[in-house]
């Protein structure tokens, strides 16, 4: 378990991150008081967890939150905060946990104890591709866990999977991920920019062939 901390309050995040090396799980923890730096590194290695300050100046915890969804859904999102209005957002985030300051040892290892228990079951050993489609969407090859450049893609590829093999025409996906859109030349290049992220990201780990394209129309094959 890897478990990223960010406060813009030095003092605190000292003691979060202390806290946290603490846990029964004995994770690998690294702490940042600047949101862009935690992002960039999550967006780099991952995390199990990510525990965030609201109240922040140039980023507040709900924003970072957001944007590290984007890049690492399968992240789970526990806020700190002085102040219990921001509950509210935090349950509107479908945040995993939500402690106040001060923090506190016995709530902290409580949260991350109720994650560790609801967390999916681990695919590790498993061979091959595995695609979970109850609860989150996620891949994994040889029990690795793949990580999608773009979250588009990902939508893409989910929706694939939800159509078992048939093929779809670009406008009919496109339809379905950008319903509030005009599928025009512009709109087109985009699209060819998620495609083609896709099968980069597929390529990666090694199963392309998971996916076809051919004459406009995209398909998952089930039968590789």
């Amino acid at each position: 378990m890897n478990i990223v901390c960010v406060d813009d309050e030095i003092q605190v995040l000292g003691l979060v991150v202390y806290m946290c090396r603490e846990l029964a799980q004995k994770p690998e923890v690294e702490g940042f008081t600047e949101p862009e730096e935690a992002l960039d590194y999550i967006k780099r290695v991952g995390a199990d967890i990510a525990i965030l300050d609201i109240n922040m100046p140039k980023m507040n915890g709900i924003t970072l939150a957001m944007k590290i969804k984007e890049v690492s859904s399968d992240t789970d999102i526990i806020f700190l905060t002085a102040y219990e209005e921001f509950a509210i957002d935090a349950f509107k985030m479908h945040a995993s946990g939500y402690v106040l300051k001060p923090v506190n040892r016995e709530r902290l290892q409580s949260e991350i104890d109720h994650i560790a228990s609801v967390k999916p079951v681990s695919y590790e050993h498993s061979e091959g591709v595995f695609i979970r489609t109850f609860g989150d969407f996620d891949v994994f090859k040889d029990g690795r866990i793949v990580k999608f450049a773009r979250s588009k893609s990902k939508e893409l590829l989910a929706y694939l999977v939800d159509r078992q093999g048939c093929d779809v025409s670009r406008p009919e996906v496109f339809s379905v991920l950008s319903e509030d859109k005009l599928y025009d030349r512009k709109m087109q290049k985009q699209f060819d920019v998620i495609i083609r992220s896709l099968k980069e990201t597929l390529k990666e780990y090694g199963i392309e062939e998971i996916f076809e394209q051919s004459g406009g129309r995209l398909r998952i094959c089930p039968e590789n």
